[in-house]
């Protein structure tokens, strides 16, 4: 299929040649290709649906056309994370320490060269590989475009605790009405399919969730986060019944309702009743926040780092510096380059100010897709420790200390990843076995992730 572009006056709309009954206007094209089963020679059409030239009606079917394609080139990629997560489950040494733990690094590939967290990476691997190996009706609607991916990745999800042969009964059930159906729509299908295709299972599944209960936060812009629990129903719900009834003690002081169970639920969970271990009834909290002496001063307004969460303001840093019973550590930092810096003895074991110090300067795990908090990680020698001959390399100072989670410290030591630190810039920087390389950059004003 070939088209050429012809040039008209201002009010022209785009044109092509082609046999009878072939689209020639730009709406013509975006109504052919809105329903046009997609792939390369189609993708190769979408450069027709120029903008400009697309009516109102054209420019919804130009936004269904480009939604297939989406769909087509998800499809693609649904395969090619299938086919690197069993390369990397090919490659997987069968060896002791290895068999506690499902260690097949695939998405640090991933996360790493999409620019995913290793959370993200890892649930794309799992809905690519289920999908590929369960649900082969399914990628194939999402390949012709008639499903979006996140109808594909439902499925996936939706069916995650059934085995094999319920989740195929399941997807049975509900593929042919998916085409017709919202994201929305397609999950509660899916819910109530599972349910008759295996209503003894409902207990058993819930069982299974019930170990995925967590907590997570995302920081969001202007100060704020978002605070999040995955929980059993039950649970949620007695938790919304104590924050709305205490909510309800508050004066009417101007705040709204939802304001008010905000400061609800965090009254209830740090400001404990009377009556708890706790002296005061204070949770036992710690808050970390990095801040310069002149901001603390009021000199200038340069920004924070809350612990966990990213950049906050001036003001907020100095609001959580001068809460009462806020203890202060002094730490020094390069005038240029702004990383801490510290000395240290050659022990093994780093001591516990040498510890506070990379902590604070490294904040996280220093893998590129990694947000796991620095204290919960190890502390990781770049270059080994010399047990004989502490003098000979591998000091144990904080140029050559890195805090590493236990996953990615055993993807240093147990893999051909190689990992370096440069101390001018306190970049790390990470190869994968494929050549691939990444670098992480410090946690400074100038460098802020």
């Amino acid at each position: 299929m070939q088209a050429t572009l012809l040039d008209h006056d201002d009010t022209a709309t785009t044109e092509t040649t082609g046999p009878p009954g072939q689209p020639v206007t730009a709406d013509e094209w975006a109504a052919h290709l809105a329903s046009a089963t997609p792939g390369p020679q189609t993708a190769a059409m979408l450069a027709l649906l120029e903008r400009e030239q697309l009516s109102t009606t054209g420019r919804i079917d130009a936004l269904k056309a480009w939604e297939r394609h989406v769909a087509w080139i998800q499809a693609q990629q649904v395969g090619l994370l299938a086919d690197v997560e069993a390369d990397a489950l090919d490659a997987t040494p069968n060896e002791v320490g290895w068999a506690d733990y499902d260690w097949d690094f695939a998405c640090e590939d991933v996360a790493c060269a999409l620019k995913l967290s290793g959370n993200t990476a890892a649930e794309r691997l799992a809905v690519a590989t289920a999908l590929e190996g369960r649900f082969p009706t399914t990628v194939g609607l999402l390949e012709r475009g008639e499903i979006c991916y996140l109808q594909a990745k439902a499925v996936a999800e939706v069916t995650g605790t059934l085995d094999p042969e319920a989740a195929r009964v399941v997807e049975a059930m509900v593929v042919a009405k998916m085409p017709a159906q919202s994201v929305g729509q397609t999950r509660r299908a899916l819910n109530r399919a599972v349910l008759k295709a295996d209503p003894q299972g409902a207990e058993r599944r819930h069982r299974r969730r019930r170990e995925d209960r967590t907590i997570w936060h995302r920081a969001a812009e202007d100060g704020m986060a978002t605070w999040t629990a995955f929980l059993p129903t039950p649970q949620a719900a007695q938790l919304d019944a104590a924050v709305d009834a205490h909510a309800a003690t508050f004066t009417d002081d101007g705040r709204t309702l939802n304001q008010k169970r905000v400061d609800a639920l965090y009254d209830l969970v740090v400001n404990r009743p009377a009556g708890t271990d706790t002296p005061g009834g204070r949770s036992a909290a710690v808050v970390q926040v990095t801040v310069s002496l002149d901001t603390l001063m009021g000199v200038d307004e340069e920004p924070g780092q809350l612990k966990g969460y990213g950049p906050v303001s001036a003001t907020v840093a100095r609001e959580v510096a001068f809460t009462p019973g806020t203890i202060w550590r002094r730490l020094i930092t390069h005038p240029k380059t702004g990383l801490l810096v510290k000395t240290d003895p050659t022990t093994y074991k780093p001591t516990a100010e040498t510890e506070r110090h990379v902590i604070a300067r490294d904040m996280t795990c220093t893998f590129p897709s990694c947000q796991m908090p620095a204290h919960r990680c190890d502390l990781d020698h770049i270059e080994p420790f010399d047990h004989q001959d502490p003098q000979a390399g591998g000091r144990t100072e904080p140029d050559n200390l890195m805090p590493l989670c236990r996953r990615h410290h055993l993807l240093k030591h147990r893999t051909d990843w190689q990992v370096q630190r440069d101390p001018e810039t306190g970049d790390v920087t990470w190869t994968a076995p494929t050549g691939h390389t990444y670098t992480n950059p410090p946690h400074t004003p100038t460098h802020i992730r």
